[in-house]
């Protein structure tokens, strides 16, 4: 059985807190407050200047960057129809992901679900990009709780390589719209990484009290993931060797 949910009023933005917590080999954890949007694709926000400046949608920061047109959404049908989902005229494709701020964004996780008119998730794909310049989708297949597993296959963190599988749970409501992903390896949870927060209707006034309140979202994601990096390597954990990687064979 596939879920169904209720989304709220879009555009949105996810206003709340992204978390880190690694149990092995070294104990580490982290927590900071963060926002993303929640965006139809087929009714992208489209900003007046200066607001613009604070948000901006750009299908090459996304899966296969918009090579053959239509946009992020002509990307995510071609993703699924490749996989063999079929997307319909009636579905709606919804994106959890950070804008471009000033001109630049650095996505570490860009979620996508497909909804048919009557709310039931068709699929979802989970889009994860890394600090080499490098992407990899993931399709999922969700239960009536919001659940899926699927298994590893892109190196994201230094410290952890290619092995085990991803547990993950998905939230979608108009209360609350969160997103956990833990690695498993050998039975064993290795991290958990969980994105969560309330969605608030995406007026100008809040989107500009938002991004004052968070400074720039997107460089600050950035910087925080190197210095995280460097105080993980600072207490010795071992770095595991980057194998190499085809965007386009994963994202298209």
């Amino acid at each position: 059985m596939s879920a169904v949910v209720a989304a709220p009023r879009l555009p949105a933005l996810v206003v709340g807190q992204v978390s880190h917590a690694r149990g092995t080999p070294v104990r580490y954890s982290f927590r900071h407050h963060h926002y993303q949007w929640l965006v139809d694709l087929d009714e992208l926000p489209r900003l007046r200047w200066p607001t613009r400046l604070l948000a901006r949608f750009d299908a090459r920061d996304h899966l296969d960057g918009g090579r053959l047109g239509s946009g992020i959404r002509g990307d995510v049908d071609r993703f699924l129809a490749a996989r063999g989902v079929r997307t319909g005229p009636g579905d709606r494709v919804l994106m959890l992901a950070h804008a471009r701020i000033l001109g630049y964004v650095f996505d570490p996780l860009t979620v996508f679900w497909v909804l048919a008119p009557d709310g039931t998730v068709r699929a979802v794909v989970l889009e994860v990009h890394n600090t080499f310049g490098q992407r990899h989708g993931y399709l999922l297949h969700v239960d009536d709780s919001g659940r899926a597993e699927v298994d590893k296959a892109f190196y994201v963190s230094p410290f952890n390589d290619t092995s085990g599988s991803y547990a993950i749970a998905l939230r979608l409501t108009p209360e609350r719209v969160s997103v956990t992903v833990g690695l498993v390896r050998e039975g064993q949870r290795v991290m958990t990484a969980t994105t969560t927060g309330t969605p608030l209707p995406a007026s100008t006034g809040t989107l500009v009290a938002t991004a004052s309140r968070h400074l720039v979202m997107t460089y600050r994601v950035w910087l925080l993931i190197h210095w995280h990096a460097l105080r993980l390597w600072l207490r010795r954990l071992p770095l595991q060797p980057r194998p190499p990687h085809s965007t386009e064979e994963n994202v298209r």
